[in-house]
């Protein structure tokens, strides 16, 4: 573990067996780290807190840019190595994942000298303006489906307000943040940038409860985020929560298209065997065109190749665990039983190779109140459900305790735009599956948690404060 500039293992001298998806095979070990380790942690950060908050923003903005450059050098192998432990596919997700870390590194480091207050006019006898103050150490805990990605966003945030971090790295997947936090230990001052590997319920508790620990910035479950919430609030300790999904995608009439299928697709992150938060698992097709559309997604889907994640001709790659593949197994049971046949996919077969492989699979014939309509799956399924009134269709897409993400397939911008407007969601895309780009602010609102990331505002907002100063000028 990174703690103070050092590599140390943990104080009880176990380790976590990190297993490959793919294969089943040993990807490597990490350190067990407990309540003793992370105290370390936060020590360290605490240490260097005033050393780096006073330095010159563009100065600690260099430093974090140099992090990306060094991350651009080892992209290859940062690639392969988030594959060997997601099961991720390396030409499809990993490689534009380590890119997309880098990019992160790059772009908050640009950012740094942008903390900027405001002046607020009164009278010729009064000055009053505001200062963005960094917060102190914030403790990040990453998820396992975007390690490099979702580490390199906590970090570099955190750090370009002048905070110091903390990070506890996925035990599912504990290696890349490992390799990025190499990067970060070779530019930065020791002790800014601290990881800590172990179990959520040991290291990550630890984190969250931690007196030193300003705040808490965490991405995974809404019942793991309610009970940071929870901690967190009863020491009044801010928090940040990007929490799960179940987006509704809705196509209207227009939009029977190739390219529309594509972006479903993409939406639906099926080549990120659909553990992504944003999946747009909820598709609200009008009737018009549904068994068309259906017929055109299933041609699509048919055409990509899932197999071995190094391998370049991959499109789709493993599940993460055996833990996740009997969950995502389970729901597909689940849908089964409940009467519905899949149109595509299904529970795995002997076709697939040795791997917790999920094919993509779509379910039609389904109600509003099946678990599989309602609850996040994490995984390549998929239901679809026929539409004829909009109003319908927009009241379906909002029953849900979810609100992270949507999209709207509509060649009609002033119709497209009308149903964002009445669409529960933090980030709403039109005619467009892709995830979200640096710079646009992107979070959650319901069980989907709140606070937002990935933009200068977000860094405002969620990783300083606002200090109000006032002069009187006689």
């Amino acid at each position: 573990m990174l703690i103070g500039g050092e590599w140390l293992d943990s104080l009880s001298g176990e380790h976590i067996e990190v297993e490959a998806p793919f294969g089943h095979e040993r990807a490597g070990s990490v350190p067990r780290g407990r309540a003793e380790d992370v105290e370390r942690a936060v020590r360290a950060a605490a240490d260097a807190f005033p050393s780096w908050r006073r330095t010159p923003p563009r100065d600690r903005g260099r430093m974090i840019s140099a992090v990306a450059t060094d991350l651009e050098s080892h992209l290859e192998d940062l690639a392969r190595e988030v594959t060997r432990e997601t099961g991720n596919a390396i030409r499809t997700q990993s490689r534009p994942e380590v890119t997309q870390a880098a990019d992160f590194f790059r772009y908050f480091g640009g950012l740094a000298g942008e903390m900027k207050g405001e002046v607020v006019p009164h009278n010729e006898k009064l000055l009053n303006y505001t200062v963005r103050e960094p917060l102190g150490v914030v403790g990040g805990i990453v998820p396992w489906n975007s390690p490099a990605m979702l580490g390199a966003a906590k970090i570099t945030m955190a750090l370009a307000a002048g905070n110091t971090a903390v990070i506890k790295s996925p035990e599912d997947a504990p290696l890349t943040i490992m390799s990025i936090a190499e990067a970060c230990a070779r530019h930065l001052p020791p002790g800014v940038v601290n990881v800590v590997s172990g179990y959520g319920e040991e290291a990550g508790r630890a984190l969250v409860r931690h007196p030193d620990v300003a705040k808490i910035s965490f991405t995974g479950s809404t019942e793991v985020g309610q009970e940071i919430a929870r901690v967190a609030g009863d020491r009044i300790a801010p928090v940040l929560l990007e929490l799960g999904g179940k987006s509704p995608a809705l196509v209207y009439p227009d939009s029977d298209t190739d390219a529309t299928a594509d972006g479903v697709i993409a939406g639906m992150r099926f080549t990120r065997q659909g553990q992504g938060c944003t999946a747009g698992s909820r598709l609200f097709v009008h009737e018009s065109i549904f068994d068309s559309f259906i017929g055109r997604l299933v041609g699509r889907l048919e055409k990509l190749r899932i197999g071995d994640p190094l391998d370049e001709a991959t499109d789709v790659g493993t599940l993460i665990s055996q833990k996740q593949f009997d969950r995502v197994c389970g729901y597909i049971e689940d849908g089964l039983r409940n009467g519905s046949e899949p149109v595509i996919g299904g529970l795995p077969d002997a076709g697939l190779p040795d791997g917790y492989f999920v094919r993509p699979t779509i379910f039609t014939h389904v109600e509003p109140g099946w678990r599989i309509v309602r609850e996040e799956i994490f995984g390549p399924v998929l239901v679809a459900i026929p539409w004829s009134d909009e109003d319908d269709a927009i009241a379906m897409a909002n029953d849900t305790h979810y609100g992270l993400g949507a999209y709207v397939w509509c060649q009609d911008i002033t119709r497209a735009i009308r149903a964002v407007n009445r669409l529960d969601a933090g980030t709403v895309q039109i005619n467009r599956g892709a995830g979200p780009m640096l710079g646009m602010s992107s979070g959650g609102i319901k069980a989907s948690g709140f606070g937002r990331e990935h933009s200068l505002e977000a860094v405002l907002d969620d990783f300083t404060y606002r200090k109000c100063v006032v002069v009187g000028l006689g």
